[in-house]
C-alpha cells in the first residue's frame, strides 16, 4: 500500500474523472497534501492533536469470553473509544488541519450514519470552520441522534432528498456544492473514494489505526502478528487504514462488505464520484441502489485501493447479512460487554461465520478493527429487535 501511479491509479482503478470545473481544485489538493505530509510541523501537529485531543492511541483489547467460545483468539482495535465514537476523527482531523493550512474557511462532508458529519462538525467547532454536512433524507430519519449532534456543534445538515436518499446521493449533493466554491471551501471525504488524491490521502490519515495495532500486537501475541485482520468495508477507510500497517506481513487481511452492497463481490469496473472500482450497475451502465441495516456501509462501490488488493489477491472481501450483522452486535454486547456500530459488526459477523473453518481455523488469532461504537444504532437496534 504505497502511493499511486503519477495518474492516480491503483492498478487498473482509482484516476480523477472530475468536471473541469473542479480539476484545478484537485490539482491544488494533491500538491498541498504532499507538502503538508512531507512537513515535520505538520505531521507533529496532527500527532499532537490526535494524542491530546483524539485521545489516541486506542487500545487493543483482547475478547476472552468470545475467543473461548469460538476457539479463535479475538482482538478488537478499539477505534470506539477515539473522540467522537469512531475512527473518522483521524481523517477528519488531518484534512481540517489541511484546509486550515490552506487557507480554507468552510468544509463540506457527506455522510451515511453520521459519524463522519460528526467528526466534520467537531473539527470545524475545534479549528473554527463552518462546516456544511450533506445526508440523505432516509439517513437523517435513522439516524436523528447524529444529527442533533452536528447541529448541537454548529454544524448546517441538509437532507438531500434525491435518488434513493442515502450515502451515494449525499456524496453526489457535496461534489455539486464543491463545484464554484473550492477557492473557499474544502471537501473533507469521509472515506478513501473520490478522486485522487482523496483515497490516498484518506488512508494515511487513517494508517495511524494500523501502525499502532500493529505494536500492540506484538506486545500481546506470542507470534507478533495476528493470522487475520479484519475491517468492515464500505468506502473502506477503516479497513485501508488497518491494513495499512499489516500488508507487508504474513496476516491475511480480510474485508467484510454489505451483502446488499458488495460492490467487490458482485460489482463490475464503472465509475462514480471522480474515481473507477468495482460498482453494483446494470447491463447498461447505470449504477444501482446499495442497501444495508448499516447507513455508513449503504454505498453502490468501494473505494480503489480495495479493489486494487482484491484483484492481486493480497486481500481477500467477503459480505455479512443483515441478520448476521444484528446478531453479531447481540453476541458482542453480552460476550463483551461492547457495543459496536452496526458497520465494525459486519466483520465480527464473519469471524463468528467463519470461526472454527478452514476460512478461519480454530487456534487463529485473528484482530478486528471495531471501527466505532453502536450508540447512535440503539434506537434502529431496537426496532429491528422487537
Amino acid at each position: 500500500m504505497t502511493a499511486p501511479a503519477s495518474d492516480g491509479r491503483f492498478g487498473a482503478f482509482g484516476g480523477r474523472y472530475v468536471p473541469e470545473a473542479l480539476i484545478p481544485a484537485c490539482r491544488t489538493l494533491e500538491r498541498e497534501f504532499a507538502q503538508a505530509w512531507a512537513d515535520p510541523g505538520f505531521r507533529a501537529t496532527l500527532s499532537r492533536t490526535l494524542r491530546l485531543y483524539a485521545g489516541r492511541p486506542t487500545p487493543v483489547t483482547p475478547a476472552t469470553r468470545l475467543s473461548a467460545e469460538l476457539g479463535v483468539t479475538v482482538l478488537f482495535k478499539r477505534e470506539d473509544l477515539a473522540h467522537t465514537g469512531s475512527h473518522k476523527i483521524n481523517n477528519v482531523l488531518g484534512q481540517a488541519l489541511l484546509a486550515q493550512r490552506m487557507g480554507r474557511t468552510q468544509m463540506l462532508a457527506e455522510t451515511g450514519a453520521g459519524q463522519h458529519g460528526v467528526a466534520a462538525a467537531t473539527a470545524g467547532a475545534l479549528l473554527g470552520l463552518d462546516v456544511t454536512v450533506f445526508m440523505g433524507a432516509k439517513d437523517v430519519e435513522r439516524q436523528q441522534l447524529n444529527v442533533f449532534r452536528m447541529e448541537l456543534l454548529g454544524a448546517t445538515v441538509v437532507p438531500v432528498t434525491s435518488g434513493g436518499q442515502t450515502l451515494a446521493d449525499a456524496t453526489s449533493e457535496a461534489f455539486r456544492h464543491w463545484v464554484g466554491r473550492s477557492e473557499t471551501a474544502h471537501y473533507c471525504i469521509g472515506s478513501t473514494l473520490g478522486p485522487h488524491p482523496y483515497p490516498l490521502m484518506v488512508r494515511e490519515f487513517q494508517r495511524v489505526i494500523g501502525e499502532e495495532a500493529r505494536a500492540q500486537c506484538s506486545e500481546l501475541l506470542p507470534a507478533a502478528v495476528p493470522d487475520f485482520v479484519v475491517a468492515c468495508v464500505g468506502g473502506g477507510s477503516n479497513a485501508a487504514g488497518t491494513f495499512a500497517g499489516f500488508v507487508d506481513t504474513s496476516a491475511r487481511l480480510v474485508g467484510v462488505e454489505a451483502a446488499g452492497g458488495a460492490a467487490i463481490g458482485r460489482g463490475s469496473p464503472g465509475i462514480l464520484h471522480g474515481f473507477e472500482s468495482y460498482l453494483l450497475q446494470d447491463g447498461d451502465g447505470q449504477v444501482l441502489e446499495a442497501h444495508s441495516v448499516s447507513a455508513g456501509l449503504d454505498y453502490p462501490g468501494v473505494g480503489p485501493e480495495h479493489a486494487h488488493l482484491a484483484d492481486s489477491g493480497r486481500a481477500t472481501y467477503v459480505s455479512a447479512t443483515d441478520d448476521e450483522v444484528l446478531a453479531a452486535l447481540v453476541k458482542l454486547a453480552r460476550t463483551e460487554g461492547l457495543l459496536g456500530a452496526l458497520e465494525s459488526c459486519h466483520a465480527l459477523a464473519w469471524v463468528l461465520r467463519a470461526a472454527g473453518t478452514s476460512e478461519l481455523p480454530t487456534g487463529s488469532t485473528v484482530l478486528v478493527t471495531l471501527s466505532g461504537r453502536g450508540d447512535k444504532d440503539a434506537a434502529q437496534v431496537r426496532e429491528l429487535l422487537k
